[in-house]
């Protein structure tokens, strides 16, 4: 195994471009509207309840919790959020109310270390583990242990670190093969992440181990069905779904293929590669690189979404991806570049890193408004006009929405967005890898000697990156950069002395030497516009393609392109490039392309007619916006990823 490092929360430092411009969002406009939805106090979208529902738990207002039965997990990743935020922007207030928050999350700790305001407050003790399948318990703990985790990070403050550990101490009392024990696991995967988290923050062993139980269980515990459901209407919903959509079929050292609900096997697939980072075990590695290759080759969408069925929000057959009826939750975006982060720190491959830079430039940032405060549950590549219609297509949103009943997505995508600075770069083996690129800066050590380096980029939108040493003498190390698969050229060079081109195996182009204050590596990536066809075998987009530029998928908007898009055409021969559009936010690039709309039609005609080849048709210009920047100028309209080709 390769020991990648990961660094310390803040430690590259954002300083400009197009995720410090996230993270200012993440802390200016997103942390305090999601604290407000949060609180019920935002008109017009459904109510939360879920801080409240600490309060009825802490025995400091009365009532019952309200809200989904996993409502504790919102609180959690807000707090995450925040205390990223935190860590690259000091806030007082905040803080201030993120240790209130933590003040009512420890009084509302029964003696015995359990946390979780649905069965302290509503359910009634006497249920909790009852219902494995549904109940989410361990769900919830994860959360609030990895918000625990990310606090003490940000602030050094040990209050919910300590109230995680008491919980993470009672639930390995509970759970495990021990005889007396309850050997089953939660019906959605997340506790196990958070355990690793834990035991790297804590020093202690014990909490990787019992992460470890937890994906060893599965497929292996036949009674995981059994018990009385925690919440009213519950027992149904578990027992139309099989096996298969809680991950719990079969062992999961003999998955060979994605299945079940997307969200739930992103996360699973993460937990098995933090344990085969622990253990090294072979056979765990065998199978995540099955799945991963089925993943990529067959479940993927050009945008990262994955998750191609709204019943049961879950995988389907092999390219099975259909564009209009795709459930492509956010959350499973997100999951999918946490996998992808995992499998980096395995093994630096560019693979993995193309997959997580696809994600995190389309797939999760398609879930957020632009201002931060509208939402997407669900990630279509076409909207039309009849989509809000139709009773396949009602889990489709045709506009952002303030907030949801099951808000797993909103505070998902802020903790995503406030820490990608800690995302970027690994270090290993006296090397430097940088696998995103983002303008910040950095301060490491190699063989005793330190360095800081700054990295300055325009990237997505340019592809050129500079990366300076601006402290530092004659440090020995080596700038290992990806180059995207997508690139077609590039070219890197130092101190304007061009480097030969050699690009490794694992897709990374290395410069060793001795750097020296004012050494300059730069790296220019090629951005041409690309139009992608899709595997032949994926029905849908037969005859279609799709154009990206760099990391950005793009998509034709109604705004710029008049209504009924299936009527464009477009010929790859004839290109696209870029431009600028006054409407889209600032650096924003946009793509324009020949493209021909046929004719509409007479609205009294014949609805079917002879085939005829000379079907008139217009040449005009098609404007495409970057898909993630849908649904943001004009709400409710048209929307296109994947074009036909013209004949």
């Amino acid at each position: 195994m390769n020991e990648h490092a990961s660094l310390p929360l803040g430690a590259f430092r954002l300083t400009g471009g197009f995720w410090r411009d996230r993270a200012e969002s993440v802390a200016r406009d997103v942390i305090p509207y999601q604290w407000k939805a949060l609180n019920n106090e935002v008109p017009g979208v459904p109510q939360s309840h879920a801080v409240e529902n600490f309060r009825i738990a802490a025995g400091e207002a009365g009532g019952s919790p309200k809200g989904t039965i996993f409502q504790d997990s919102d609180v959690a990743k807000w707090i995450e959020a925040a205390a990223y935020s935190l860590a690259t922007k000091p806030d007082p207030g905040l803080e201030a109310r993120i240790d209130e928050l933590v003040r009512l999350v420890e009084k509302s700790q029964l003696p015995d270390g359990y946390v979780n305001t649905y069965f302290i407050a509503a359910a009634g003790i006497g249920k909790r583990w009852s219902d494995l399948v549904m109940g989410h318990e361990l769900y919830c703990a994860g959360h609030m242990m990895e918000a625990a985790v990310a606090y003490f990070g940000a602030t050094g403050k040990r209050r919910l670190l300590d109230v995680m550990r008491r919980y993470a101490d009672y639930i390995g009392t509970v759970f495990g093969p021990a005889e007396g024990q309850n050997p089953g696991f939660d019906g959605h995967p997340e506790i196990e992440l958070a355990l690793h988290r834990l035991a790297a923050a804590t020093g202690e062993k014990k909490y990787a181990e019992l992460a470890n139980h937890f994906v060893d269980a599965r497929g292996k515990v036949a009674n995981f069905y059994k018990g009385e459901a925690a919440m009213e209407g519950m027992i149904p919903k578990s027992r139309w779904f099989r096996s298969d959509y809680y991950l719990a079929d079969k062992p999961v050292r003999e998955m060979d293929a994605v299945e079940g609900h997307s969200v739930r096997a992103m996360y699973l697939y993460s937990a098995m590669a933090d344990q085969y980072r622990m253990t090294g075990d072979p056979t765990l590695r065998a199978a995540l690189d099955r799945l991963w290759k089925n993943a990529v080759k067959a479940h993927l969408y050009v945008t990262a979404g994955i998750g191609s069925q709204s019943h049961g929000e879950r995988f389907t057959i092999d390219y099975d991806l259909p564009n209009d009826s795709c459930y492509t939750e956010t959350c499973a975006s997100i999951g999918l570049a946490l996998w992808a982060w995992r499998m980096l720190l395995i093994e630096p491959r560019r693979e993995y890193a193309d997959v997580m830079e696809r994600a995190m430039y389309n797939g999760i940032l398609s879930g957020i408004s632009l201002d931060g405060t509208g939402y997407f549950y669900v990630n279509p590549l076409e909207v039309g006009p009849a989509t809000a219609y139709r009773q396949d297509l009602s889990h489709v949103a045709t506009s952002r929405v303030g907030w949801f009943d099951c808000a797993c997505c909103p505070t998902n995508v802020a903790r995503f967005a406030a820490s990608a600075g800690a995302r970027l770069v690994t270090v290993a083996a006296e090397s430097l890898w940088v696998h995103h690129y983002a303008t910040g800066s950095v301060g490491l050590e190699f063989a005793g000697k330190p360095v800081t380096l700054s990295m300055k980029t325009g990237y997505p939108w340019d592809g050129a990156v500079e990366i300076e040493v601006e402290k530092g003498d004659s440090v020995g190390f080596a700038l290992r950069l990806r180059v995207p698969s997508w690139c077609a050229s590039w070219s890197l060079s130092v101190n304007g002395s061009p480097v030969p081109g050699t690009l490794g195996a694992d897709g990374y182009a290395a410069v060793s030497r001795a750097w020296n204050a004012g050494d300059r590596a730069r790296l220019d990536l090629d951005m041409s516009p690309r139009f992608l066809r899709a595997n032949p075998l994926v029905r849908e987009d037969a005859g279609k393609v799709a154009v990206m530029r760099g990391p950005v998928v793009y998509c034709a908007e109604e705004r710029d392109n008049g209504k009924n898009l299936h009527l464009l055409s477009v010929d790859p021969r004839l290109g696209a490039a870029a431009v600028t559009e006054g409407s889209l936010p600032a650096g924003t690039v946009a793509l324009e392309a020949e493209a021909f709309r046929d004719a509409e039609g007479e609205a009294d005609g014949p609805l079917y007619r002879e085939y005829d080849a000379a079907v008139s048709a217009e040449r005009r210009k098609l404007t495409l916006i970057p898909y993630y920047q849908w649904g943001n100028r004009a709400p409710g309209e048209e929307m296109l990823v994947w074009l036909r080709v013209r004949d």
